[in-house]
């Protein structure tokens, strides 16, 4: 195609126009929703999260942090079958456990209907079901407890109210062979639901073609089904391009909930969703919105185009995209890369216009807010979470590129104050395997990206009289009052609690950014698989990730929208093998540099246009601005390889925490106040960590705050200072320019108080008395698992362990006694979990234990170091020692036998498949020793 002056620099010019209509719309906006949100409900302003910049406001309400931080869990009602007074106790129990609030989620029946049982499967959006959540709402409410909406069963967005005409859409492309000598061949059939786009023919067969030297072709349906064709000597074959449907349906869908999931990049489709389903949800809220609406993963599967695609690329591209949909579907001739680069980009700006815009103002204009997974396909962007009021992340992968670290990327660069992560998906399969260590461990690697509002998956209603443990979801773990462990959830969540709230304190402080090169993933994209989060590995490695996080710092990441709307604010800027830059960002990158940023680009220099209009004259413009801004001096460095960026970035910037060892086990993020800083600190192995520690920059004053229970002791922090960690430890160090008032000791593990200085004052490992419920006491001369005896192998509950210690004195003034239950054994490789992660790590308490001493409570113990101080609870003569050990509820489902879901499936079709059952077996459980009194003095 010839390119005229009038498509000249569309392709290198779109994002400062996309970015200055969406400042103009007021979309960059600090704590603003999408394009007209503010005049559709000017009066809303949703509930701010309690953050300070100053650090005596937050130590302020260290020891009793604010319920918006608390954890949430996706409730899971399965049907819908549900029961008022059963939904009732539930919510009770999530408060008692420490939770703040729940997602209400409907998916799959679990069950066949059974008047005797009280099972009944209602329709979702039925009255019933409808009844139920004004219910829950109202009691909520009561409890003070959050309530978020799904916007939907199931996900992606969809159901029976989603004709063919409005599902998600895809290119199917059909060829024909045409023999020769033919004058007409038979079209391929069109059914309902798809439209002929454009029809080519050409040398080849229907089997091998060469896509370039395809002519366009003016094939029309007739009624006879074939098109007239002029002969040729040589067979020939003729391609078509079908706007088409990818078929997809809803997934986990509840009853009434089935259907086609609907076209991400059509706001018909959208409005008519809002209007059928979302309308009714809110209206069962009354006058007391959700406090979100929410929207899970994009994993709207093969789609890549809609039914208005071609005259949208034309308006936005400034070219017809019809004679080059050969190179788009088949990948062949030197324009394919930048050609696919546009249409990619085209499906972006849809689903950012036409799904993720309408739905925020909808949810504004309704007087709650936008909560959505933005990524997956379609192919939305980092910067496409600043058109929600709430980013979500998903996944704990720290070290390598992340899904939720676009999420917390975009909250701090487009200043969303709070991020949300579901977490806990998958961990330790099959379903009841999770401990409250796994918990940590996942919830640690979330709060390392940036994470400080946790959506925990999850916490599946239960019928009553159901068999224990009760239901699951196929995919996930099970938070909720059927595990025994249970016990100890008030102190999970209130670890979880606390670090959230202190990362939402004052302002992000990573130093390096990463920039996202997606005009050179757009380029690469393939037709369905449109997903610029899918193949952003490919340019952000583990290799890349782990120079930056072991040379000393943290990470975000940003992108082009970003740059041009924002410019760049890390001290550093990062850019993995770009080769797509438009001019307009490199100018940025200029200015970048000249006002003191550090670039370090890995593999060479940008030198190509994004896109195909004008793409010569473009690239001749970024290869100039290319070769001045790498002439700027030592500010801007280029290394070969992933693998030096490490030393790079050492020489542009020395680490903000650097350690002398074991930097790659341990991860931070630091939050900066005015006048102090928070450093969440966390092993993330599953051994120790003995090294020395330092800062680039101190204060005054240094004070670690313990996460657990928000009591604060000094710290030193001189260069060298030593850091000691137990396996999966982790641990606050607040620096500020005041003195900070603190207690005698040293942090929160007693290991690293004074390592080896404690002496064994006594011995507890055997001769304890063990009760289980309704049996009475039993001596036992060795600790060994409940496993190890024929009557108890299949026992999921609480074992209480009895023992009376008799000490001749009170513990001393300056003495601290510790009840020690040992180390836990690492494990080498993870066993038996094939999906998910796991703690790396065998606990010597197995899984929880809550320890009472003299009948008061000391404190529960279910991560690692598996120490307990007991100073204060101790006096001279007989001291008794009760220990309250909770296992796993996967122990009693191993001594069942697994539900037969034939039936089910036979009447709703097979909606799910239960995770690794094959797996499900009795775990050790109990106190597994060896046990310890210890006494060391206090620094």
């Amino acid at each position: 195609m010839r390119r005229t002056a009038a498509t000249r620099n569309i392709s290198s010019t779109w994002l400062a126009a996309t970015v200055a209509a969406l400042a103009a719309s007021g979309a960059l906006a600090s704590g603003g929703g999408a394009a007209g949100a503010a005049g559709a409900a000017a009066a809303y302003v949703p509930p701010a999260p309690v953050r300070s910049d100053r650090l005596a406001d937050v130590a302020a309400r260290l020891a009793v942090p604010p319920d918006d931080a608390k954890a949430l869990v996706r409730w899971w009602w399965f049907g819908p079958n549900v029961v008022k007074t059963q939904l009732e106790r539930e919510m009770q129990a999530m408060k008692q456990g420490g939770f703040g609030g729940f997602e209400i989620q409907p998916v799959y029946p679990m069950e066949l209907d059974d008047p005797a049982r009280g099972i009944r499967n209602v329709p979702y959006l039925s009255p019933e079901f409808l009844d139920a959540v004004s219910f829950v709402n109202v009691k909520a409410h009561e409890q003070k407890l959050r309530v978020d909406m799904t916007l939907a069963s199931g996900w992606p967005y969809g159901g029976p109210n989603v004709p063919v005409t409005e599902a998600a859409s895809r290119m199917r492309v059909a060829a024909v062979a045409i023999p020769a000598g033919a004058a007409s061949y038979a079209l391929p059939s069109v059914m309902s639901g798809e439209s002929l786009v454009a029809a080519f023919v050409g040398e080849g067969s229907d089997k091998q073609y060469d896509a370039t030297k395809l002519r366009l072709l003016d094939a029309k349906s007739s009624a006879t089904g074939r098109a007239a064709v002029e002969p040729a000597a040589q067979a020939r074959v003729a391609v078509h391009y079908i706007a088409s449907r990818t078929g997809q349906q809803v997934k986990r869908a509840a009853l009434g909930a089935e259907g086609f999931v609907l076209d991400h990049l059509s706001r018909t489709a959208i409005d008519h969703h809002l209007n059928t389903v979302a309308e009714p949800l809110l209206k069962a809220f009354g006058d007391k919105p959700p406090y979100a609406v929410f929207s899970d993963s994009l994993e709207v599967y093969g789609t890549d185009w809609t039914g208005d695609f071609l005259a949208e690329f034309q308006r936005r591209r400034g070219y017809d995209l019809k004679p080059h949909l050969p190179a788009v579907y088949s990948g062949q001739g030197p324009d394919a890369a930048a050609v696919r680069h546009d249409w990619a980009l085209t499906q972006t700006e849809l689903v950012n216009e036409r799904y993720l815009t309408p739905v925020n103002d909808w949810a504004t204009a309704h007087r709650t807010q936008f909560r959505s997974q933005t990524y997956g396909e379609p192919a939305v962007s980092m910067s496409s979470n600043r058109l929600v009021a709430l980013p979500e992340g998903e996944g704990p992968q720290f070290r390598s590129f992340s899904f939720t670290r676009l999420a917390t990327s975009a909250c701090h660069l487009y200043n969303r104050p709070v991020v949300s992560a579901e977490t806990w998906t998958w961990l330790n399969s099959p379903a009841f395997s999770a401990t409250p260590l796994d918990m940590k461990v996942e919830a640690d690697r979330m709060l390392l990206q940036g994470v400080n509002q946790f959506v925990g998956h999850g916490w599946p209603y239960t019928p009553p009289g159901a068999q224990e443990p009760g239901y699951s979801f196929y995919a996930a773990a099970v938070f909720n009052d059927h595990q025994p462990w249970w016990n100890v959830m008030p102190d999970v969540n209130a670890y979880l609690q606390r670090t959230s709230y202190l990362l939402r304190q004052g302002q992000p402080a990573n130093e390096v950014a990463v920039l996202l090169p997606n005009d050179d993933v757009y380029a690469a994209l393939t037709p369905g698989k449109v997903s610029l989060s899918a193949e952003m590995h490919k340019h952000v490695t583990p290799l890349l990730t782990e120079q930056i996080l072991d040379a000393g710092h943290n990470l975000d990441y940003v992108d082009a929208e970003s740059i041009l709307a924002l410019g760049v604010k890390h001290p550093v800027l990062v850019l993995p093998h770009v080769t797509r830059l438009a001019p307009e960002v490199l100018a940025k990158l200029q200015a970048y540099v000249r006002g003191g940023g550090k670039i370090i680009a890995v593999g060479g220099k940008p030198s190509l246009a994004p896109g195909y209009a004008d793409a010569a004259h473009i690239g001749g413009q970024v290869a100039a601005a290319s070769k001045a801004l790498f002439a700027s001096g030592a500010q801007v460095q280029v290394v070969a390889d992933d693998a030096a960026v490490g030393a790079a970035l050492k020489k542009a910037l020395p680490g903000d925490l650097r350690l002398a060892s074991g930097q790659s086990d341990v991860g931070f993020i630091r939050r900066k106040l005015a006048d102090g800083d928070i450093y969440f600190i966390a092993n993330t192995s599953n051994r120790e960590v003995r090294t020395t520690a330092t800062l680039r920059a101190t204060r005054r004053s240094a004070a670690w705050w313990n996460p657990q229970d928000g009591k604060t002791t000094p710290a030193s922090v001189k260069p060298g200072f030593a850091l000691i960690l137990a396996p999966y430890e982790s641990r606050v160090l607040v620096l500020s320019d005041a003195a900070q008032a603190t207690a005698p000791g040293a942090g929160s593990s007693v290991a690293a108080a004074g390592a080896g200085t404690a002496s064994v004052l006594a011995d507890l490992s055997r001769d304890w008395q063990l009760a289980f419920a309704g049996a009475q006491p039993q001596a036992i001369a060795e600790l060994r698992s409940w496993t190890d005896t024929a009557a108890t192998r299949y026992y999921s509950g609480e074992g209480v362990y009895t023992k009376d210690v008799t000490l001749a004195t009170a513990p001393a003034a300056n003495a601290r006694v510790t009840l020690d239950f040992g180390p836990g054994t690492a494990l080498e490789s993870t066993p038996k979990v094939p999906a998910g992660m796991r703690a790396m790590l065998e606990s010597p308490v197995r899984e929880a234990a809550v320890v009472y001493i003299n009948g008061a409570r000391a404190g529960s113990v279910w991560k690692p170091p598996y120490q307990l101080d007991v100073t204060q609870w101790l006096k001279a003569g007989s001291n008794r020692i009760e220990v309250r050990v909770a296992n796993l509820a996967l122990n009693g489902l191993a001594g069942q036998e697994r539900p037969d879901y034939r039936l089910l499936s036979a009447r709703y079709g097979q909606r799910f498949v239960p995770q690794d059952t094959h797996l499900i077996e009795p775990k050790p459980s109990g106190m597994l020793g060896p046990v310890r009194l210890l006494s060391d003095q206090i620094k």
